[in-house]
């Protein structure tokens, strides 16, 4: 008798088949059929674990480990009649080895998982920490991160301690530009401020960018700046849910990376080596080049400070 297979058989009712109306004999072996009906049953539950669908519900691959046959081919005459046995035998060694690979691959895919919850959790716990009022008397708002204190004029900021002569005439000579692209201009100011050392001013300013044109086109630039003036003022806890929030906004931002290892930096400073090494481990994971091109100097320095292994 010849068969040929339906499509969308499970390996467990060709086998079936095969034996209950080819071969009599087989169907008789009961050791076999409990084997069989053993390894059926772990690859249905690993299909379960491995292949879910869309719903949670079982999804069935094709698992067959070897092609469909089409037809019985003839006996030849003398031909051992244990020859379907071995068929049968082979197919469910077949079937058992896929269940150790399938095993293997759920092992393999929940530990890669599980690492990468870890480094997660590892980065948002960096920034969990509520942050005291900033030097200047800002206070900490919902975000987190301390407010800026609005200046008299409403665009220069100013400290909230009046200002010295000298420092005065030092912001007064930075020149805000005024080029009709107001968030560009907004940030260029804010980094100027930074670039001539004026940090508690720079954080005013850059604070107000980001807070009123989070969809600039700059924005990625804005938080990681913003995040640098607190670090460069001796503030690296202010500065950490900064630098955190610019690499998990927009991992591809044009200061993505920078951010994620400034934010290893705060954790130095921190004496949190632990986290400022995970840092450093995601940002070479993440951004291969920057830790072998622009940055290399800097990562490679920051893994020297933390003694990451």
């Amino acid at each position: 008798m010849k068969f040929r297979t339906p499509a969308g058989w499970g390996m467990g009712v060709i086998a079936t088949a095969l034996v209950a109306s080819s071969f009599p004999a087989v169907a008789q072996d009961q050791n076999t059929d409990a084997r069989l009906k053993r390894v059926e049953a772990e690859v249905r539950a690993l299909q379960r674990k491995v292949f879910p669908g869309p719903d949670g519900k079982f999804f069935s691959p094709e698992v067959s480990t070897a092609p469909a046959q089409t037809a019985t081919p003839a006996t030849l005459p003398g031909t051992p009649s244990t020859t379907a046995v071995t068929d049968i035998l082979g197919r469910l060694d077949a079937l058992e080895a896929q269940v150790q690979r399938l095993t293997a691959a759920n092992e393999q895919y929940g530990h890669e998982i599980s690492g990468l919850t870890d480094r997660v959790k590892a980065l948002e716990a960096a920034a969990a920490a509520p942050l005291p009022a900033t030097a200047t008397g800002g206070a900490a708002g919902t975000s987190g991160v301390a407010q800026p204190v609005a200046s008299a004029s409403g665009s220069t900021p100013t400290p909230a301690s009046a200002p010295s002569a000298e420092r005065l005439a030092k912001i007064n000579a930075i020149q805000k530009p005024q080029t009709g692209n107001d968030a560009t201009d907004e940030y260029t100011y804010g980094f100027r401020l930074w670039d001539a050392k004026l940090y508690p001013e720079a954080e005013q300013q850059l604070t107000k960018f980001v807070e009123k044109y989070p969809n600039s086109s700059m924005i990625s630039y804005g938080r990681n700046l913003l995040g640098r003036a607190y670090l460069d003022d001796g503030k690296p806890r202010e500065a950490a849910p900064w630098l955190l929030k610019n690499y998990q906004a927009d991992k591809t931002g044009a200061r993505a990376g920078d951010s994620l290892l400034y934010l290893a930096e705060s954790m130095i400073a921190l004496k949190d080596t632990k986290r400022a090494c995970i840092a450093l481990t995601e940002f070479a994971d993440t951004y291969p080049a920057l830790a072998t091109g622009r940055l290399k100097v800097e990562y490679q320095a920051d893994r020297a400070k933390a003694n990451c292994n």
